[in-house]
């Protein structure tokens, strides 16, 4: 059947508007045409854009399995994503990627996975599972896997590391692009890092980092997810790099992922005077140029993926087609997601209440993680501890908080360190979300809290918990600990419940207590983090001290 829909047809690639008709069938545009409008609707006729594309984005941090994360997507006119399945293959390896490919398929969106290259993270903690180059070599042979994911172990890349070489050879092999993650790099390390053939970085968080590794050749990706939030800092290059940037998301909350997406970025940018057309580059155009993406771009016979906006200011999503197939419409979803399997990797026993203790061994002083709102790097401070009964205690009156992670594969000692800026004054709030093993991360103001909270995700078999005085909250994700098998907006409305247990009852003022904990673990990310083997300095790529 032909299909025709009419309004402000906007062309990016030739900067200009025109009213017109765009007919598609079979999934394809067939014409786009030129018409007279007559004015006789007295309405203001909708604008005809190209589909929003996140052109990074972890799946598994929205909380939800690929289906019912196209289920709201869709509503705020995403039709593509580039996504790691980087989180899933830590903790089930090979079948975790297979998972994501499979359960995207099952509904209509293009999701566009890459190959996990950093299977695990690093050697400095204990993940689920391991990538070999083997591995990473056949999947990139699948045409569903479309490029190499973020080439995290930057270090490896300098040093000439034989594994991590063969990885980035294989996706030169089949002609797919390589994604970076070096965060502060600089300088000549930074294009020697470009050098090897990474073509995009998402971490940069200054401009002047941004333009350097712009001159150097690479693509910078302004991100903006519930934690990691770099676009002021980074959209001001638009003006005069639109051919080598692009929106992400990156990580983003269920309840963040229902109030919007790519649309919001645009409408910011917009705000700040971008040219329209460099602001839809950036969304629309170049992630589909640069991964060779599946995705239509509003010409005639390209796939039938565009959306339909109220304006080009706020970008209020009126309607989204992928393939020609209407799949949301003025905040509604067409698209019909079923409960998935499950697949999971956890083995560990509930913890007692002394495990978590912290004997003090005669310091007078001791390292504490400083967490930085809207930033995935911490900072490294020195405090003075807080003794009680021969036990280094959390100290709420200086906000520095005990921080324990629990190894979910195996049985082992728990690793403890000190952590600034989460703010709780009761309670504990664990999480089996903690990048990039997803071992159990938790953080509270005394040990018994800490310990209720982490066996509430050990009895779940993985999820977010939050215990105050008086009550315990619990969103379950039995899917590899990382995504719950419910609907999308269910999930969204049990996450913002227990957020706003962590914020009104417990007291803290992070805009995304959760997600900033998830990254507590993350040891790619400078200056001091926590893995299940101990606290470890990013700076120098060891261990502060071992569990």
């Amino acid at each position: 059947m032909t299909n025709k829909i009419s309004g402000n047809i906007v062309d990016i690639f030739n900067r200009q508007i025109f009213f017109g008709e765009v007919t598609f069938a079979d999934g394809l545009i067939q014409t786009i045409e030129t018409r007279v409008s007559s004015n006789d609707d007295r309405q203001p006729a909708a604008f005809i854009i190209p589909g929003f594309i996140d052109s990074h984005v972890h799946i598994e941090s929205s909380m939800l399995v690929p289906s019912e994360f196209a289920k709201v997507a869709v509503v705020h006119g995403t039709v593509a994503t580039i996504s790691d399945p980087h989180e899933i293959a830590n903790v089930c390896g090979m079948a975790g990627v297979e998972f994501m490919i499979a359960n995207g398929k099952t509904v209509p969106f293009k999701f566009h996975f890459g190959a996990p290259s950093c299977v695990p993270a690093t050697i400095f903690e204990t993940a689920g599972a391991a990538l070999h180059p083997d591995e990473v070599d056949a999947l990139l042979q699948k045409n569903e896997i479309k490029y190499l994911s973020e080439m995290m172990n930057f270090p490896g890349v300098l040093a000439g590391d034989e594994d991590v070489l063969k990885k980035i050879a294989a996706a030169k092999k089949y002609n797919k692009p390589v994604d970076g993650h070096a965060p502060g790099l600089r300088g000549i390390n930074a294009k020697k890092y470009i050098e090897a053939g990474i073509s995009t970085d998402h971490e940069c968080f200054t401009e002047e980092e941004a333009l350097e590794k712009l001159q150097y050749g690479m693509k910078i990706l302004i991100r903006e997810g519930s934690a990691a939030k770099n676009f002021e800092a980074l959209i001001g290059l638009l003006h005069d790099h639109a051919d080598e940037m692009m929106f992400c998301s990156d990580d983003k909350h269920p309840d963040s992922l229902v109030a919007g997406h790519i649309n919001q970025l645009c409408s910011r940018a917009i705000a700040k005077g971008i040219d329209i057309y460099k602001v839809l580059k950036a969304a629309c155009i170049n992630p589909v140029l640069h991964y060779k993406m599946d995705v239509g771009l509003l010409r005639e016979g390209d796939a039938a993926d565009f959306i339909l906006v109220e304006d080009l200011v706020h970008f209020k999503v009126l309607q989204t087609y992928i393939d020609g197939e209407l799949v949301a419409e003025t905040g509604s979803s067409f698209i019909d997601a079923k409960p998935s399997e499950i697949i999971n990797r956890f083995n560990c026993t509930e913890q007692p209440a002394p495990a978590f203790s912290y004997i003090h061994s005669g310091e007078s002083e001791i390292a504490v993680i400083e967490a930085l709102e809207g930033q995935l790097i911490t900072n490294k401070l020195l405090a003075e501890p807080k003794i009680i009964n021969g036990n280094i205690v959390s100290d709420t009156s200086n906000d520095i908080l005990k921080m324990v992670v629990v190894n979910r594969y195996s049985p082992a000692p728990v690793a403890k360190a000190f952590v600034k800026n989460f703010g709780l004054k009761q309670g504990a709030i664990a999480s089996s979300v903690a990048h990039d093993s997803h071992n159990i991360i938790a953080v509270g103001v005394d040990d018994d809290s800490i310990c209720r909270a982490v066996n509430l995700v050990i009895q779940a078999t993985g999820g977010v918990s939050c215990v105050s005085n008086e009550k315990e909250m619990i969103l379950a994700l039995p899917v590899a600990g990382l995504m719950s098998n419910e609907d999308g907006y269910k999930v969204a409305s049990a996450y913002t419940a227990i957020d706003k247990m962590v914020k009104e009852e417990l007291g803290s003022l992070l805009a995304a207590p959760f997600m900033t904990l998830s990254f507590m673990a993350l040891l790619v990310i400078p200056h001091l983090k926590l893995s299940d083997l101990g606290l470890f300095d990013g700076d120098e790529f060891t261990f502060v001290n071992r569990s």
